[in-house]
């Protein structure tokens, strides 16, 4: 079970925005205590993040449909775009299940936000949970590579979608997307290299992390939300705070 400890945001971080404020978040599960104090002895770097952000909120999906439908939905556009086309999605009728959102006609989508390639994307996952290629309670039982081979093998689900969601719906533990744009910037800034790494790069300095590299990916992401004051897209305004199911493996 998640710990429904609350975190207030007012008072350690000014970078963050006023909606932090008094939010409440809850705090990581046992598990994912334990990897974050073994992770900060490897990397004296991470507790430096928790020093100037304060601690990590614990942010987590719906598994199944609805979580990969939401990393369709963010890929390659910022958070804030993200999460006003997510809630519009949200709140159109049956979209959150797949044989109702093949029914939706392309208009429907398109008027939400999605451009035209996400749309034949969030069909093509549609199909893929009802032909039984893709299964909820299958992808939980997967190890990492092969949940993840099993995700990108549908058109439009890419590693960074497939990592994305092990990471915030499965709770996996070590998992790191290497492609995220965000983590590259954290990482330079939080390493003082000359410039962004690259996917490869990103994930070769990653493999220090192991095999905690999900929860150095949550730090850094909570490091550059730190120096920007960018909210994450769960963070915006009108999104749930918690998922509809709560993870049942791995719980971190």
């Amino acid at each position: 079970m998640l710990d429904r400890g609350i975190l207030t945001f007012g008072g350690f971080s000014s970078g963050y925005p006023a909606l932090h404020k008094a939010m409440d978040i809850p705090l990581p599960p046992p598990a994912a205590q334990q990897a974050i104090a073994r992770l900060v002895v490897l990397d004296p770097d991470m507790a430096g993040i928790l020093d100037r952000a304060g601690p990590l909120p614990w942010r987590s999906r719906s598994p199944g449909f609805p979580g990969l439908l939401q990393a369709i939905v963010a890929q390659l556009i910022s958070n804030q775009a993200a999460a006003a086309i997510w809630g519009r999605v949200r709140a159109i009728p049956g979209a959150l299940e797949p044989a109702t959102l093949l029914t939706l006609p392309e208009e429907t989508l398109r008027a939400a936000g999605l451009s035209r390639p996400k749309v034949a994307h969030a069909r093509s996952l549609a199909t893929a949970f009802l032909d039984g290629t893709l299964d909820a309670a299958k992808l939980a039982l997967l190890d990492d590579a092969a949940a993840i081979k099993t995700i990108v093998s549908v058109r439009g689900l890419g590693p960074w979608t497939a990592e994305i969601y092990l990471l915030f719906a499965l709770g996996r533990l070590d998992v790191f997307p290497a492609g995220d744009v965000a983590l590259a910037a954290a990482a330079a800034d939080l390493k003082r290299l000359p410039a962004r790494p690259d996917p490869v790069a990103l994930r070769a300095l990653a493999g220090m992390w192991q095999p905690y590299r999900s929860l150095a990916a949550r730090l850094l992401w909570h490091h550059w939300r730190y120096l920007t004051g960018r909210p994450a897209m769960d963070d915006m305004p009108g999104m749930p705070l918690y998922p509809t199911t709560t993870p049942a493996a791995n719980q971190a």
